[in-house]
């Protein structure tokens, strides 16, 4: 969900439904173990809480409401504010660096162009803002941690892949063919991005070198080609899995949670695809990698609707 009115609605947990009539949602962090194929709920709130992200040391889950960030224990209890200052207004795209040093992530500030990508100390200290148009949204940090994938609009029409280096400098565009990228993540080998979708008609996921797709995209590679739309595709810390949110066929985005949302895993090269879970899921599920330091688990958000 991508227009600003969207997301602040969603970070207030609020939807329109009918005359005179609002929906908010209650959160329930979950993580789901691959070898015992089962999801335990740890934090429930009655509150847009979105997009989990695991610490390299594995102490943390990253997790935002309320357009702040916080850290949670992978055991629950109370989560702890990361300390941003309350000018930047947070969105769901954010995360750790592989080395556990740094934090990146995506907010607007008063007075600015939308949403932009920042770099700051691992405790939230000392932002720096790495890209001065907006919108730009990060959603993944290269495993040497010198570079961060994002996904931005620059021409007021389509959104592609762009990449910017954590001291800064200039930022490169990574992908120009189709209307809609999004969610770039690099592979743990950092050879390359993989990313969601619409350049196939429906919403699939794909890659590209870390290096760009080349004139035209011609090195880009379609990864899944089903009729569910498919977003957000996580690869585990040691490369062989890769797990990815599909919403229902003929969904235009991400911007909504409904039911009937699936997350789904293959291994890596693609092989059979296993459906995980079904549940009522969607923006701020899964949007950036959330998966453990040891590969074997993952967190996510479900969802459900609370009439008020």
């Amino acid at each position: 969900m991508r227009p600003l009115l969207c997301l602040a609605l969603a970070a207030a947990g609020l939807l329109a439904q009918g005359k005179g009539q609002q929906v908010a949602y209650r959160s329930r962090i979950a993580i789901y173990d691959t070898a015992a194929k089962s999801s335990r709920v740890i934090f429930t709130a009655d509150a847009v809480w979105e997009a989990p992200n695991w610490s390299p040391d594995g102490k943390w889950l990253l997790v935002n409401s309320g357009s702040k960030l916080y850290r949670l224990a992978p055991d629950g209890g109370e989560p702890q504010r990361v300390a941003l200052d309350d000018q930047y207004r947070c969105n769901n795209d954010k995360g750790w660096s592989w080395d556990g040093k740094l934090l990146a992530f995506s907010a607007s500030v008063q007075g600015g162009r939308g949403s932009q990508v920042f770099v700051a100390g691992a405790d939230g200290a000392s932002p720096k803002l790495l890209t001065p148009a907006a919108p730009s949204y990060f959603h993944g940090w290269s495993t040497d941690n010198r570079w961060l994938a994002f996904v931005a609009q620059r021409d007021g029409k389509a959104f592609h892949l762009f990449r910017v280096a954590v001291g800064g400098g200039a930022e490169e565009q990574l992908t120009s063919a189709g209307e809609y990228d999004d969610g770039p993540e690099y592979s743990p080998d950092g050879k390359w991005i993989y990313f969601n979708s619409s350049r196939s008609g429906g919403w699939d996921v794909w890659r590209v070198p870390a290096s760009g797709g080349g004139p035209n995209d011609a090195k880009a590679e379609r990864v899944t080609s089903d009729d569910l739309e498919d977003w957000f595709p996580h690869l585990t810390p040691d490369g062989k899995r890769m797990v990815w949110l599909s919403f229902p066929k003929g969904t235009p985005g991400h911007g909504s949670r409904m039911e009937g949302v699936q997350l789904r895993m293959t291994s890596v090269p693609p092989g059979r695809i296993e459906t995980l879970a079904t549940f009522f899921g969607g923006q701020g599920t899964i949007n950036v990698n959330s998966w453990s330091p040891d590969s074997k688990k993952f967190a996510y958000v479900i969802y459900e609707p609370i009439a008020r």
